[in-house]
């Protein structure tokens, strides 16, 4: 039977969609089984009005909780490891991921790791290695986005940095997946301009690798596709008008979208994004939007196709691959996303390492075109000149 006739598909876990829905956070817990929980946020956040509100609304339905933020923008295995011991020493039984990616990937591995034995690394996203973990210890978990960006709310993984090694790694498990999801889009409204335009380009380059990688996988196809006209219409909404709630609301879902369409795959966007935000610290969302562009151009011959029907989709004035291109960069241009990885400090005289830990990323095998070391060389050294003409 041809491979493209078979697929495995997952969706995500419930999710409380609507403005105010924090409120709801204490039955989350609860129906989560979770009656002491750590908050795990991030700096920019724990001393703000979403933490308060969300301590508030826990201790008045009488659950006691504590707040954990040590947490960098590409989160470590010092972090998880930070947020072990605060577990450890509250004596908590689940936690509550609040925050962007960054914040819901950490509190998602505190509650894998905390009964594991194994070292973090053994559960990377390969194979079978899920099946190391002993699943009958792993916490349960309440996520509440505050961006909308990576999805990691409804997703069954985590991404950390081995410093070691300077390399992102994916780690993996059908029960890392959240209980249940507070996607209040009130909690987003102070998320600056800047950040509002990386994270939405990170649910943008989601949805768009996932459409374009190879699979039979019809329904990921359709919420991506759903996923790009929702950014294409409201990321420059709320972009320009921070407390447009309809736009928050619609990005906050698109966020979700893309992720649970990414298990189809990604592709070589992600693959350069996470050695580079690995060794140069860059935003993961920003360098993805730096990257759409050159890597749909080097994809030109087996995306085509796809890439006719988005132009349908997106209504845009010049159909086909073309269409799409000179839209992206419009889209781009006006949220005020760099042309080119130099901007973000990414050097010449580190391609070929960006290269070698491109080709090893899993986000590699979902590219519709087989990449090679080689391959991401000159993708890599045409972002950092701004030429995409040279991507192809």
């Amino acid at each position: 039977m041809s491979a493209e006739l078979k697929g495995a598909w997952n969706y995500p876990t419930r999710v409380l969609v609507g403005p105010g829905r924090i409120s709801e956070l204490a039955d989350a817990c609860k129906t989560a089984g979770i009656s002491r929980p750590l908050i795990v946020t991030d700096k920019g956040l724990v001393d703000g009005p979403v933490v308060a509100k969300a301590r508030e609304v826990l201790k008045g339905a009488g659950l006691t909780s504590d707040v954990f933020s040590d947490v960098k923008g590409n989160p470590t295995e010092a972090n998880v490891n930070a947020g072990l011991v605060a577990y450890r020493a509250g004596k908590h039984d689940g936690v509550v991921a609040l925050g962007g990616g960054s914040a819901l990937d950490v509190g998602k591995l505190v509650a894998f790791m905390v009964g594991q034995t194994r070292p973090v690394w053994d559960f990377e996203d390969v194979g079978d290695w899920y099946t190391r973990a002993n699943a009958e210890v792993i916490a349960p978990s309440v996520a509440v986005p505050t961006t909308a960006g990576t999805g990691s709310e409804v997703g069954r993984a985590a991404v950390v940095t081995n410093e070691t090694t300077h390399e992102k790694k994916i780690i993996f498990h059908p029960l890392m997946l959240p209980k249940i999801v507070i996607a209040d889009p009130e909690l987003s409204v102070g998320l600056p301009p800047f950040l509002t335009a990386a994270t939405g380009f990170d649910a943008l380059a989601h949805c768009i690798e996932a459409y374009c990688a190879p699979g039979f996988h019809p329904m990921a196809d359709g919420i991506a596709i759903e996923g790009i006209r929702l950014i294409a219409e409201y990321l420059p909404r709320a972009y320009v008008k921070g407390d447009d709630i309809e736009a928050r609301s619609r990005m906050l879902a698109a966020g979700s979208m893309g992720a649970a369409a990414f298990q189809k795959g990604l592709g070589a966007v992600h693959s350069v994004s996470h050695p580079v935000g690995a060794i140069f610290d860059t935003h993961h969302g920003l360098t993805n939007g730096v990257m759409l562009p050159y890597v749909l151009v080097a994809n030109r011959s087996a995306i085509e196709e796809k890439m006719a029907l988005l132009a349908r989709v997106l209504d845009l004035p010049k159909g086909g691959f073309d269409g799409v291109l000179e839209w992206m960069l419009e889209f781009r241009k006006a949220l005020g996303v760099p042309h080119t990885l130099a901007e973000l400090g990414v050097k010449e005289d580190r391609v070929a390492e960006l290269a070698e830990h491109a080709e090893r990323d899993p986000s590699t095998g979902g590219n519709p075109l087989p990449f090679k070391a080689k391959e991401f060389e000159t993708l890599i050294r045409a972002a950092i000149r701004g030429d995409l003409g040279a991507a192809a």
